[in-house]
C-alpha cells in the first residue's frame, strides 16, 4: 500500500494523472481482462500497470499478455521482455532499470565484474540478468536451491540481493570481500521495522557502496516507472500524430 501511495505521489508531483481500479479479491480473469482492454483502448490512458502479485484465481502471465505493449510501463508484456533479452527494449522493468541507473551515476563500472545476483523472479531477476550481461558483466544467478552461496558470495566484486525474508536470509559482512558493492533490493518487516536482506550497519564496514532500506533501490523503481510513462505519452503521440 506505501510503494502504490508513492508512485501517486510521484506522478502527481511532475503533472501525470493516475487512476486507481481497486477491485474485489474475488474478480475474475475475465473482469480484469474487460479492464485491462478497455484501458488499451483509451486513447487518453498512456500507462497501464497491473500491481502484483494478483489473487491465486488470477493468470499472471495471461493478465501481462493482455496489456498492449506501448502502454506497458512496468515493461512485463511477453513482447517488451523479449526485447529486453534481444537489447532492444523500450520498456524495462522498473526495479532492474532503477538499479542500473544507480550503476550509471556513479560511475560503478560492470565490464568484467563477478556480479552475483540472489533472485531469479520475472520482476527483479531475470530481466536485471539480461542488463547486467549487456554491460558485459559476467552474472551469476543464486536462490533458494543454490550450494555454497556464501563462497559465490565471498569472490563477487558486486552482489545484487533481493529475497525478502530476513528470518530466513541476511547478508553479512563475513559473507563479502573487501570492498564489494551490495545492492539490497529486499524490503520487508522484521522486529517491528522496515530491513533489507542486508545488515547494513554491519556491511558498510568492509563493503565500498550499499544501497541502504528503506530509502536505496525503492525510489529508483518509482523513478524508472516515471520514466517509463513519460516514453509511453511520448510514443503514443508519435503514433497517433
Amino acid at each position: 500500500a506505501t510503494y502504490v501511495k508513492n508512485k501517486h505521489n510521484a506522478c502527481e508531483k511532475i503533472g501525470i494523472k493516475t487512476k486507481d481500479h481497486r477491485l474485489p479479491i474475488d474478480t475474475t480473469q475475465n473482469e480484469l481482462d474487460k479492464i485491462i482492454d478497455d484501458l488499451n483502448n483509451d486513447k487518453e490512458v498512456h500507462g497501464i500497470l497491473v500491481q502484483l502479485p494478483l489473487p491465486k484465481q488470477l493468470n499472471e502471465f495471461k493478465t501481462m499478455s493482455r496489456i498492449s505493449p506501448i502502454k506497458d510501463v512496468d515493461g512485463l508484456t511477453p513482447q517488451n521482455v523479449g526485447l529486453l533479452a534481444m537489447g532492444k527494449s523500450i520498456f524495462r522493468p522498473c526495479t532492474p532499470s532503477g538499479i542500473m541507473e544507480m550503476f550509471y551515476y556513479y560511475k560503478i563500472d560492470l565490464e568484467g565484474k563477478n556480479i552475483v545476483m540472489i533472485n531469479r523472479s520475472n520482476l527483479i531477476g531475470k530481466p536485471l540478468y539480461h542488463l547486467l550481461l549487456q554491460n558485459n558483466a559476467t552474472v551469476i544467478t543464486c536462490h533458494s536451491k543454490t550450494k555454497n552461496l556464501n563462497e559465490y558470495c565471498k569472490n563477487a566484486d558486486i552482489i545484487i540481493t533481493a529475497v525478502g525474508d530476513r528470518a530466513k536470509f541476511m547478508l553479512t559482512s563475513d559473507m563479502i570481500k573487501k570492498d564489494a558493492v551490495v545492492i539490497d533490493v529486499a524490503i520487508s518487516r522484521y522486529e517491528g521495522k522496515l530491513v533489507g536482506d542486508a545488515d547494513y550497519d554491519d556491511i558498510i564496514q568492509k563493503a565500498s557502496w550499499v544501497t541502504p532500506v528503506p530509502g536505496g533501490v525503492g525510489p529508483m523503481t518509482v523513478a524508472m516507472l516515471l520514466k517509463n510513462t513519460v516514453t509511453a505519452a511520448s510514443l503514443s503521440k508519435e503514433i497517433v500524430g
